[in-house]
């Protein structure tokens, strides 16, 4: 009987333990120290989010981006307990999302296309992606119109933002199965020419998507969003 702890429970024990390395991409060794130092960065985000119960059960996925010509993401493989990642919980995926590791190391998320949209951009150095009570709150209450945070000290951990006068609109897309026209939908968005989405975005009764020029800038951004999700969700709970 599988203990409810154990993140392979959805592969063959012993597989990838028997790889007991991060995973390899054949022929591109120069990228095993980013690999090596990406998985710790994300592991230690794993248990941070679990801790914060915004990755419970196997939700969530996290990525960094390895290299830009060509493409290389890190990111993790589907199925797995963010408190309990593994070394080789782990996969590298070209830019049209195929794991260019040994299939031991699992499959790419469903949602690797979103990853792989939010790489395109040209200071995307991680994405996370969170799934919280007060997310899914909010986002059943506001749907696609979306919500403002303003006047909040916190949004100066947001890129860019200086002062606690400022206002951020949080944008919230309709949840889809279909993971290439949600990407459709986010893409006009993040790559708008006069104003493109920044930061993060939610998806409605799912959760968030947030992003940065490194991992410790995504894994903040995450933090002050959730942060502020929370304080807002209670503020409206209590009228």
């Amino acid at each position: 009987m599988v203990s409810w702890e154990d993140p392979s429970a959805n592969r063959e024990w012993g597989v990838a333990e028997s790889l007991n390395q991060y995973p390899k991409v054949p022929g591109e060794e120069h990228l095993d120290g980013a690999i090596a130092e990406g998985v710790e960065g994300l592991r230690d985000a794993g248990r941070l989010f679990h801790g914060f119960k915004w990755s419970l059960g196997t939700s969530s996925n996290y990525s960094v981006v390895l290299q830009r010509n060509p493409l290389r993401l890190l990111l993790t493989s589907s199925g797995n307990d963010k408190r309990l990642l593994r070394e080789c919980d782990f996969v590298v995926v070209d830019e049209h999302g195929k794991s260019l590791v040994d299939p031991a190391h699992g499959k790419p998320s469903a949602e690797t296309g979103l990853h792989l949209l939010l790489a395109e951009l040209p200071e995307t150095g991680a994405v996370l992606h969170t799934h919280s009570v007060w997310s899914t709150l909010l986002t059943d209450r506001f749907g696609e119109v979306g919500f403002t945070l303003e006047r909040f000290e916190m949004l100066k951990g947001l890129d860019g933002i200086t002062t606690h006068e400022a206002s951020k609109l949080v944008e919230v897309f309709a949840n889809d199965q279909d993971i290439t026209r949600l990407a459709g939908r986010v893409r006009a968005r993040v790559l708008d020419t006069e104003k493109p989405l920044k930061h993060g975005f939610l998806l409605e009764r799912h959760g968030l998507y947030a992003w940065g020029k490194s991992l410790a800038e995504a894994r903040r951004h995450i933090e002050i969003f959730e942060f502020l999700f929370e304080v807002l969700g209670r503020k409206l709970q209590g009228g």
